[in-house]
């Protein structure tokens, strides 16, 4: 016999977990059936393509109870384990970001939400809130049995012993019960089946129980005696065994669905919309897709992995099917059932496969086409889906090329200048005022940081509709967009005198001529920050403004340039000056004296930037500019 520790973070964990991470006691069962049940698929799976060298079996599921000893088992004919598969599955918990695991799940439980744990599902380790040992006897193909002991607390011991046929029988030596909680219920005739009915109603192998059925003793006349029975061991399947996806669709509930992602997929939220797709055609296969209501914890994180379960013929073959997926719809969560797969196929062969790649094009159409359907049925619902995965649709834009902006224009949903509820582009573009040809949006990091924009004031003027763009990702994508139904877009910090007509354009011009000297002088003294200095019509109460050219705005550059590619991108900026102004008026008096008029460039020039949302750069500078022209300004 072998004994051996637990890892740091398994320990750590595993107290967490017998002091009640989980609100909810009762799932162990539901962890420990479903392990049972991935265990079988796999010894199926193996046993069907094995060319008859593994030999067949009745696949079952049994749970047994001793009352007596306060024992409850969960016993499968599955693949079980060897030695290395007990000490890699059992010995060490969430081994894959396992110190990450534990934090979250301590800043869960410190914030009292404990609901959330659910989420982190540790299945086999589920079973010690419930029982203070635990043993595993075990035996996979052409190998020795083994037992694995363990109270959940340092250690655990593993030694050979004696089992006929493969498969895993746990038995769970459950707690006392306290006053607050009652663990001999889990022994409970009644409280078996409904936990199994609750939780594994759709689990494919049968689950058995044997049940003692009780009946009146009679005597020699036929007449019952009293206080005395006749007793019968009845085995029993607590489950229906038909997989939800397998069921004709008109007989799967909402309740159906969402209790089958909560319970498959360890959410502690019903998702925010349930698809339940049997499809037909060059492919045919049966899907369940769900959109979480919130955010997977690790959706973001460098170890999060896309993916729908497969399974070929009712066997379960692979946990996430990266192929199923598109990049930008990682964030969904689900399952595919299809018999035009072959079992055997490899994972190079289904990165190939174009059978998948219809599949995949088919369940995106599908869910694309499902969350048109609630935009237009319930706009606020939508909305809670945009706020979590908004940025998402975006980036199938972006990272397509635009190839799919017909696909996806549609769903992009905005906070914009003239509307209090976020509109569509359908919204903005039959809003739009007469004679107006472009969508003008602008970008910032907030709402209020584009609101504060100078030239966002002649659109509020002209009240004229302008879309707020705060994600990373918005403006890029709509530069791969292009356009929207013929109608480009503008971004109102854009330099650009085309909009101007002629009548504007030639007292520009006029004013520019006129102002040359200053202008060339403004500009000489912001060499290496703006690439021009010209006068503007886009202002009406600020002084002054940054454009920029070429396509890339200052939020673009930013973007860019604080991204993991480190890149040095460049935007080429103008500082646009409003002519009206008295700051204008002033810098024409003082044009004779170049020093001043350098000192006003560059506090103006900062204070565009500032209003860009950009910090100053050298603070000492622009505070000593800045005195410096107020004490100009009090000797005159």
């Amino acid at each position: 016999m072998e004994t051996k520790e637990f890892q740091a973070e398994s320990k750590e964990l595993l107290n967490l977990m017998i002091n009640s991470i989980y609100s909810n006691k009762e799932i162990f069962l539901r962890e420990l059936i479903s392990n049972a049940s991935d265990a079988i698929d796999k010894y199926k799976y193996l046993e069907l393509t094995s060319e008859g060298k593994i030999p067949s079996k009745n696949y079952e599921i049994w749970i047994e109870k001793d009352k007596e000893n306060r024992t409850l088992t969960i016993k499968d004919n599955g693949i079980g384990m060897s030695k290395e598969d007990i000490i890699n599955n059992l010995g060490t918990i969430a081994h894959s970001g396992s110190k990450d695991f534990v934090s979250k799940i301590k800043e869960a439980k410190e914030k009292n939400d404990l609901d959330i744990i659910g989420q982190f599902g540790v299945g086999f380790y589920s079973a010690f809130m419930v029982a203070d040992e635990v043993e595993v006897y075990t035996k996979t193909l052409n190998d020795k049995g083994y037992v694995f002991k363990s109270n959940g607390e340092t250690n655990y011991t593993i030694d050979e012993c004696d089992i006929e046929d493969t498969g895993t029988k746990i038995v769970l030596h459950l707690r006392k019960d306290t006053e607050d909680e009652k663990f001999d219920n889990f022994l409970e005739d009644y409280e078996i089946e409904s936990l199994v009915k609750k939780y594994s109603d759709f689990v494919r192998y049968p689950i058995k129980f044997n049940e003692i059925e009780k009946s009146p003793k009679k005597d020699a006349d036929g007449k019952e005696i009293e206080n005395e029975y006749d007793e019968k061991v009845v085995t029993k399947t607590l489950n229906s065994m038909i997989p939800l996806w397998k069921k004709n669709k008109k007989d799967v509930t909402e309740e159906d669905l969402n209790k089958f992602y909560k319970d498959n997929f360890s959410d502690y939220e019903d998702p925010l919309l349930s698809l339940n797709l049997n499809l037909e055609g060059v492919v045919s296969f049966n899907s369940l897709v769900f959109i979480p209501s919130h955010a997977p914890y690790d959706l973001y994180s460098q170890n999060y992995e896309k993916g729908l379960k497969l399974y070929i013929k009712g066997i379960f073959i692979k946990e996430k099917a990266k192929e199923l997926v598109p990049d930008y719809l990682k964030f969904i969560k689900g399952l595919v059932d299809t018999n035009d797969l072959s079992l055997n196929i490899s994972r190079e062969m289904l990165q190939d496969d174009p059978r998948l790649r219809k599949m995949s094009d088919s369940i995106e159409k599908k869910v694309v086409g499902a969350l048109k359907d609630l935009k237009n049925n319930d706009f606020d619902k939508y909305l809670k889906f945009y706020k979590l995965y908004g940025d998402h649709l975006m980036y199938g834009i972006y990272s397509s090329y635009g190839y799919k902006k017909d696909l996806l224009g549609e769903l992009l949903v905005f906070k914009s200048l003239n509307s209090e509820k976020d509109i569509d582009l359908k919204t903005y573009k039959d809003q739009m005022k007469e004679g107006q040809k472009v969508i003008y949006y602008a970008s910032g990091k907030s709402i209020e940081s584009i609101k504060m924009l100078p030239e966002i004031e002649k659109f509020r003027k002209d009240g004229i509709n302008v879309l707020f763009l705060t994600n990373d990702i918005d403006e890029f994508a709509l530069s791969m967009m292009g356009e929207y139904e013929k109608i480009s877009f503008k971004n109102i910090s854009e330099h650009d005198k085309e909009e101007l007509n002629e009548d504007e354009k030639s007292k520009l011009e006029v004013l520019e001529a006129e102002n040359k000297e200053l202008l060339d002088n403004m500009k000489e003294s912001l060499t290496g920050k703006v690439d021009e200095v010209i006068l503007s019509n886009k202002l009406v109460e600020s002084p002054v403004c940054i454009s920029t050219k070429n396509g890339l705005s200052l939020n673009m550059e930013r973007t860019l340039n604080e991204g993991p590619q480190g890149e040095q991108a460049k935007a080429s900026k103008v500082l646009e000056i409003n002519p009206n102004h008295e700051i204008f008026k002033t810098l024409n008096k003082i044009k004779a004296d170049k020093e001043l008029v350098n000192k006003y460039s560059s506090v103006l020039y900062n204070e565009a930037m500032l209003l860009e949302g950009f910090d100053v750069e050298n603070k000492s500078e622009f505070i000593k500019n800045l005195n410096d022209i107020v004490i100009a300004s009090l000797k005159k």
